[in-house]
């Protein structure tokens, strides 16, 4: 199972650390961390030379309660970091969390790889950007919009209606003439979930391989962790790599972190021990 772009593969032959970068200065865990560039080009060498294999930037915070952030102020915080990136190293892979078309589109002139859209490519233009470019992309399901999605989310059957979601986002993309093969789906650990949920979530990930596409997990930090454990967000990165690791046992291939080295170790326990199976 591999990933394209037109220039290079990415074989998901074993657990991949996506690391965080997050350039806002709002996000739960890291907000303001590194929206100086200097600051975030250093963060971002300082994965690849761990090992990280792909760097997630996102220049708008999707934590619940977040405000929206405009398109000019979004392209500033994003665009250069990814052009600097690419400027000291070629082969990593960049991904874009957005969901506005136009910061794809600029983010991947820039240099980027792939795209992170928790909004599906259902915002005007996405699904052409996407299309066009011959980039994979990560879908993922979302109840709501970020500033609600947390007020109280019920489901009838969770599981359902999550995989009727990702069901429904696949098909249009393959409509809109993206490869089947460069979608990854992702089930939206902490968007519009119960903590309950988002642990429902995890026991039943298998059940995401029926698509035969790339699993996102990405529970880093969030409130299943820091709610159960009564902890702050930033004291969770032990609860955090036992999340990663149990996600990756489970075979999701892509896994998205703030403690990239830890969970590096943690992966290649992981893939040791699938390989020995």
């Amino acid at each position: 199972m591999n990933i394209h772009t037109p220039l290079k593969t990415l074989e998901l032959n074993r657990p991949h650390v996506m690391g965080i970068l997050n350039t806002t200065p709002d996000s739960f865990s890291d907000g303001g961390s590194f929206t100086e560039l200097d600051l975030a080009l250093k963060r971002a060498l300082d994965m690849i030379e761990a090992g990280v294999t792909i760097i997630d930037i996102g220049g708008e915070s999707t934590r619940p309660g977040a405000p929206e952030v405009t398109l000019e102020e979004e392209l500033r915080r994003v665009v250069p970091i990814v052009k600097e990136i690419r400027k000291h190293n070629q082969e990593v892979w960049i991904s874009i969390d957005t969901s506005k078309a136009e910061v794809m589109k600029q983010a991947i002139e820039a240099g980027a790889d792939l795209i992170n859209d928790i909004r599906s490519l259902t915002e005007p233009g996405a699904l052409e950007v996407v299309a066009q470019a011959k980039v994979p992309v990560c879908i993922m399901h979302m109840k709501g919009q970020p500033k609600t999605m947390q007020v109280n989310p019920q489901y009838d059957d969770l599981i359902a209606e999550v995989h009727q979601f990702l069901t429904d986002r696949i098909a249009a993309c393959e409509k809109a003439g993206i490869l089947r093969d460069n979608i990854i789906v992702d089930p939206g650990f902490g968007f519009g979930k119960s903590v309950e949920d988002n642990y429902k979530l995890l026991a039943n990930l298998e059940s995401f391989h029926q698509y035969g596409l790339p699993i996102l997990a990405g529970m880093s930090r969030k409130s299943m962790l820091f709610k159960l454990l009564d902890k702050k967000p930033a004291e969770c990165m032990v609860a955090s790599v036992a999340c990663a690791t149990i996600a990756a046992s489970k075979g999701a291939q892509i896994i998205r972190v703030h403690d990239y080295q830890e969970t590096i170790e943690a992966m290649k326990i992981v893939h040791m021990t699938r390989s020995n199976l």
